[in-house]
């Protein structure tokens, strides 16, 4: 067997020890590459965030290699927190997708030696158009770097890799100060919580800050009520044809006047009140947990966790009764 093909088999039993000291050392260097980066911070980051908030077009990303699969992440990461960016791979910008890129645009260049050819190639016709170019590098006399109007330092002491091969530690470093920037843009921008729910419509973040009240509240036929000289009979049928566990007391005017839930019942059954001789009014319970359509339907579920209830009431400025919110409508909607 030559020596290659020796060096490439498994062996048979993993030395777990080694493994893990190597992990620590591996984390330990990338954490020390960091805040060594962050120690170098200059006025140069501050420049590409104002001049980026100034933009009236898009962050186009670029990068080979690893520094495009950290490219790609940085382009997501900015264009989901209030920042437009989209990645084009340098070696299809010169032959043809370089036109994605206009006037407005900024590129933001990653390249840990600054040297890559599909990326120097296309340097010339971004300057030819005007274009601002910020070179993310490790190379600070690279061609990369003598061609960029602001150039970000991500350069690491070493790469993780036993060998000081593999980028590891600058890919990191790369990574980092994309999350640096979007963060900075997204604080001066103002973005808040309700906007990254927009930009995420599908996560849970989305449904919890976008999904109001009033898209899944009950109303109409499926809401239970009953009016206050009704007697309890009529009340349990009108809670068992709803499968709300509860019905709304309401007068002719359609003013929420009280409910009456399952607890209620129990606790009446237990303090042996005869329902018989009963109505409506003299069991409900006069003063409900209500909420306004309007508000978000996380604010229905905090108050279905502070009250140790399973339905709140929705009602309108002056108490008229619209609708019922219960938890498992929260359960369908995923909001919890």
């Amino acid at each position: 067997m030559n020596s290659d093909a020796a060096i490439s088999c498994p062996p048979d039993v993993l030395d777990g020890s080694r493994a893990l000291r190597l992990a620590c050392e591996t984390l330990d260097i990338e954490a020390d590459a960091l805040r060594a980066m962050s120690q170098r911070l200059d006025g140069a980051f501050s420049a590409v965030v104002q001049r980026i908030l100034q933009l009236s077009g898009r962050v186009v990303v670029m990068g080979m290699g690893k520094s495009g699969h950290v490219g790609r992440k940085v382009a997501a990461t900015l264009a989901s927190t209030g920042t437009p960016a989209f990645f084009v791979h340098p070696a299809e910008a010169s032959h043809g997708d370089l036109g994605m890129v206009t006037a407005g645009d900024l590129v933001l260049a990653l390249s840990n030696s600054g040297e890559t050819d599909e990326l120097t190639g296309v340097l010339p016709a971004i300057k030819r158009q005007g274009i601002p170019l910020v070179a993310m590098t490790g190379g600070l006399q690279s061609t990369l770097a003598k061609h960029a109007d602001w150039v970000l330092d991500t350069r690491v002491e070493r790469e993780a890799c036993p060998l000081n091969l593999a980028p590891t530690a600058s890919t990191t470093a790369q990574l980092a100060m994309g999350d640096a920037l979007a963060v900075a843009l997204l604080d001066a921008r103002g973005f808040g919580a309700e906007d990254f729910a927009r930009s995420h419509p599908g996560g849970a973040l989305g449904r919890r800050l976008l999904t109001h009240v009033r898209d899944v509240m009950r109303s109409g036929k499926d809401l239970p009520r009953v009016q206050p000289e009704a007697s309890c009979v009529d009340l349990m049928r009108e809670m068992s044809a709803k499968g709300l566990g509860c019905s709304a007391i309401v007068d002719a005017a359609g003013t929420l006047q009280g409910i009456f839930t399952d607890g209620d019942l129990r606790r009446c059954v237990e303090a042996g009140v005869d329902l018989r001789a009963r109505s409506a009014a003299d069991v409900m319970h006069p003063r409900p947990r209500t909420i306004a359509a309007d508000m978000l339907a996380v604010a229905a579920a905090r108050l279905m966790e502070e009250y140790g209830i399973t339905s709140v009431l929705v009602v309108d400025a002056q108490q008229h009764l619209q609708g019922v919110v219960h938890i498992r409508d929260l359960m369908r909607a995923k909001v919890i």
